[in-house]
């Protein structure tokens, strides 16, 4: 059975709701079984189990949130050797525009290799419905991808 991996970093209700949205989205999906992990929690072994990748993040100070930073920062080097190629996207949880977050992140995950095979599902102020939406779609087509090998 094929692999997903949401990993995301919430202190609030915002990024944590558009979490549970993507999860719900993917496990629509039956043939790919896919856990929801807290970025302090997730381990390398979480990468290599993979076989693709969901990254969430609020919108701290311009940036990603400092736990997500640490999960990058505890697995980037041992992920090194594996050359994981994963595909990957992202839902943003911002106050600004968010492009500071979605920047660090792209920029970080192009050394480990990971490949970005969706847009960012950005939401900008309060959660809304649309927001919700999109992330439940973004977990769907994330899992159905992976499951048809498509990615």
């Amino acid at each position: 059975m094929k692999q997903l991996r949401i990993i995301y970093h919430s202190q609030g209700s915002h990024v944590d709701a558009m979490a549970k949205a993507v999860y719900n989205g993917a496990c629509q999906e039956e043939t790919v079984s896919t856990r929801l992990l807290l970025a302090g929690d997730a381990m390398l072994q979480d990468l290599l189990d993979a076989d693709a990748l969901i990254f969430g993040t609020p919108e701290n100070f311009g940036y990603m949130s400092g736990m997500l930073k640490d999960f990058f920062d505890r697995t980037f080097y041992p992920a090194e050797p594996y050359k994981i190629n994963l595909p990957y996207a992202l839902f943003v949880g911002a106050g600004n525009d968010g492009t500071g977050a979605i920047n660090a992140v792209e920029r970080i995950v192009l050394g480990y290799p990971l490949r970005k095979v969706a847009e960012p599902v950005l939401s900008v102020g309060g959660i809304t419905d649309s927001a919700l939406e999109q992330c439940e779609e973004l977990g769907l087509s994330m899992a159905a991808g992976t499951s048809m090998g498509i990615f």
